[in-house]
Order: C-alpha cells, then structure tokens, then sequence
C-alpha cells in the first residue's frame, strides 16, 4: 500500500477548509446499481455484480472488509482500479471526492449509505477518492469487486488521512 504522498491530487482546491455537502449530482463515472433480493421462506439470494452488467470492467479478485461501528476507514484512491463496493451486512456511509483534475465533476462530493436496508452497489472509477464509515453495531461488512488483481510490489492504492487533510468532507454524524 503506498502511504509516500498523502496529498490528494491538484483540483485546485487545497485551500478550501469549508466542507461541502454531498453533491446531488452524480460524479462522473460512478455507478450506483439497485440490487435486488429475491426472497423465500429459505431466505434469500442477491445477485451482487455480473459479468454481463453493462457497467462490468473485468475482474481482478473479490474480498471482504469488516468495520467497527463508528469506524472510518478512508481515504484512498486508485490509479487504474475501478471498485465495485456492496455492503452484505450491516450498514456504513460512503463518501467519495473527485479530485481528477479536469473532470467535468471536479471539486464534487457524493455520500452514498449501503447495507441491509439499502441493497446497492457503488461503482468507484480510478482516481476518485473514497471512503466509509461503519454506521451499525457491532460490525458492517463490506465487499468489493474490483477489476484488478491487488499487486503486492506495486499496489495500485494511495492513502489520504481520514481526517487531517483537503478533502472537504466531514465523517461527523450529521443529525436533522
């Protein structure tokens, strides 16, 4: 995991301290997918992400990630790596940043909250900031899809601190 450079990419906003709210505008190239539970007096059974979705990259690997309620874990981002996240248990709030610059989206800030009342998938293009935080107790688990297989010599992952950093986005829990 590269951590050499936590400075986020140049969007021309590394003085802005004010944080924005998320975004009703989508950033460009993310991808948000209903999913759908089809349920039974067994349970159920969910399809997460399919080969012939008409947003599939390919496929790297699939893993899963477990976070603490009240836990953030962000933020990174990739150079290459498309992310497909879906959250199987639990609940969590995903943040993401776009800081490429020249994106017709840079500067914007979307908030996404998946998990077992929100059956979605999130697809994360290269170069967008992102990250989550565990919204229910005692554990959320997450798991991603990602079109690339995770490279041990050269890890296509960049950390930006969760909190001390440019990113105009506050974690807090935002009552109303």
């Amino acid at each position: 995991m590269s951590t050499a450079s936590t400075a986020i990419p140049d969007a021309g906003l590394k003085s802005m301290k004010a944080f924005l709210p998320p975004s009703k505008q989508r950033i460009n190239g993310v991808i948000v997918t209903q999913l759908k539970a089809i349920v039974d007096e067994r349970g159920y059974l969910m399809e997460m992400y399919r080969s012939d979705a008409e947003c599939f990259k390919g496929f790297g690997q699939t893993y899963l990630t477990a976070v603490n309620e009240g836990v953030t874990k962000a933020w990174h981002y990739h150079v290459d790596q498309t992310d497909n996240f879906i959250c199987v248990h639990g609940l969590i709030k995903l943040a993401l940043y776009d800081c490429r610059p020249g994106s017709v989206t840079e500067g914007l800030v979307n908030e996404f909250f998946l998990g077992d009342n929100s059956p979605i998938r999130v697809q994360i293009p290269p170069g967008v900031l992102h990250g989550f935080k565990g919204c229910a107790a005692p554990v959320s688990l997450v798991v991603n899809v990602p079109d690339q297989l995770y490279n041990y010599q050269q890890p296509d992952e960049f950390r930006v601190p969760a909190h001390d950093n440019d990113v105009p986005y506050d974690w807090s829990r935002q009552d109303g």
